[in-house]
């Protein structure tokens, strides 16, 4: 999920996983795979670097994370 502002101020989040396209006309349009369109104030690499943080974040292991022993398999 990411935070975006929409062009009235309000912000929302969105499920990053239903991003389909992100384009950059004088404004940014996020089309997500439902077909719904947002305007928001986040330019496009903006939107790129959250998407990126967010994958990261839960694509990382845990900070305190013991990796498994792989004798046990």
């Amino acid at each position: 999920m990411i935070k975006v502002t929409t062009l009235n101020g309000k912000e929302l989040v969105i499920n990053a996983e239903l991003i389909e396209t992100v384009e950059q006309t004088p404004d940014t349009i996020i089309t997500l795979t439902t077909n719904k369109k947002l305007i928001v104030l986040e330019d496009a690499d903006d939107i790129i670097d959250k998407v990126i943080e967010y994958k990261q974040k839960i694509f990382s292991p845990p900070e305190n994370s013991t990796p498994l022993n792989p004798t046990l398999f």
